[in-house]
């Protein structure tokens, strides 16, 4: 495994000395909004995990190498380039064996988090099971990666272009805990509720991060969704957001776009139709998760 790992230096230092750690994807980067905003929000991420006490790390494939910490240099070139893949856990053995560039999705940011010994990864939000998929069967593979990859995963719930129910039910099914930070609301990523409560609410780092301790010292295999509700301050209204995502859904099934195209699809119509606002909540609810994610790290290894 190691001839396919690249950690930087100083991310490989914190995890040999114990030190906290926070998993970032890169998917965002490369696929998730415009040069230079795409650069500056990772750059700004790392920068709020570091003010929490915990070492950043923005994991991503560059020329078939598993990269644990992006350089300056490399997070430029991600935000920049136009021939990288999106990499999720099918896609992955062939761009290593093919030493080509991908961004990490939810599932491979947690494959390769777990490989360099991270236990904390932050995110937007995690993918679920798409509406109609009793038809299409689309169920993101972001689920089956929490149901066996030993990573918590900080998000803002997920987006409700998604079933939110059966993604719920989906990860009930796989004994994934989904955990509620200081709320019993679950969050659907733009909106604080989703109208679906968690079974449990934890209110702070610590006891967040004896959860996880607590999972994984009895064996029992998987991640944990620790799901953070976006500040309120800059959630959207449910009403403007239920009505910009009715719309894009119509939009998607007019033009027929299917399969891995679809998300993408609906958070640039989203963001077109809400005139910006929805890629303004998204930068936030990073930004949030970012902190709490950092504080997680630094309660972890505290008790580790």
């Amino acid at each position: 495994m190691k001839q396919y790992l690249d950690i930087n230096e100083e991310v490989k230092k914190a995890l040999e000395n114990n030190q906290p750690v926070v998993a970032l994807e890169s998917t965002i980067i490369s696929h998730g909004m415009p040069y230079p905003q795409n650069v500056e929000t990772a750059r700004k991420v790392e920068e709020i995990v570091r003010a929490q006490g915990a070492i950043p790390a923005t994991i991503a494939v560059i020329d078939g190498k598993l990269k644990v910490g992006l350089t300056t240099e490399e997070l430029e070139f991600f935000g920049q380039s136009s021939d990288i893949l999106k990499a999720s856990r099918r896609d992955l053995p062939y761009i290593v064996a093919q030493g080509l560039h991908g961004a990490t999705t939810v599932a491979t940011t947690m494959i390769i988090a777990e490989m360099a010994g991270i236990k904390v990864f932050v995110t937007g939000g995690i993918g679920g099971v798409h509406r109609g998929a009793s038809e299409s069967f689309d169920i993101s593979a972001d689920l089956q990666e929490l149901a066996k990859t030993d990573v918590a995963v900080v998000c803002a719930g997920v987006k409700s272009i998604l079933d939110i129910g059966l993604t719920l039910e989906y990860l009930e099914t796989q004994g994934v805990p989904v955990l509620g930070y200081q709320t019993k609301d679950f969050p659907a990523f733009y909106t604080r509720k989703s109208g679906f409560e968690v079974l449990y609410q934890l209110d702070d780092a610590m006891s967040t991060a004896k959860t996880m301790v607590a999972k994984w010292d009895m064996n029992l295999k998987g991640g944990i969704v620790i799901a953070n509700p976006v500040p309120e301050a800059q959630a959207m209204e449910e009403h403007v957001i239920a009505k910009a995502i009715e719309e894009s859904l119509k939009a998607c099934d007019d033009q027929n776009i299917k399969g891995k195209d679809i998300t993408p699809f609906l958070l640039g119509r989203i963001k077109d139709v809400t005139k910006g606002s929805s890629l303004d909540t998204n930068i936030a609810l990073v930004y949030n998760n970012a902190k709490v994610g950092g504080q997680i790290a630094v309660a972890y290894s505290k008790i580790k």
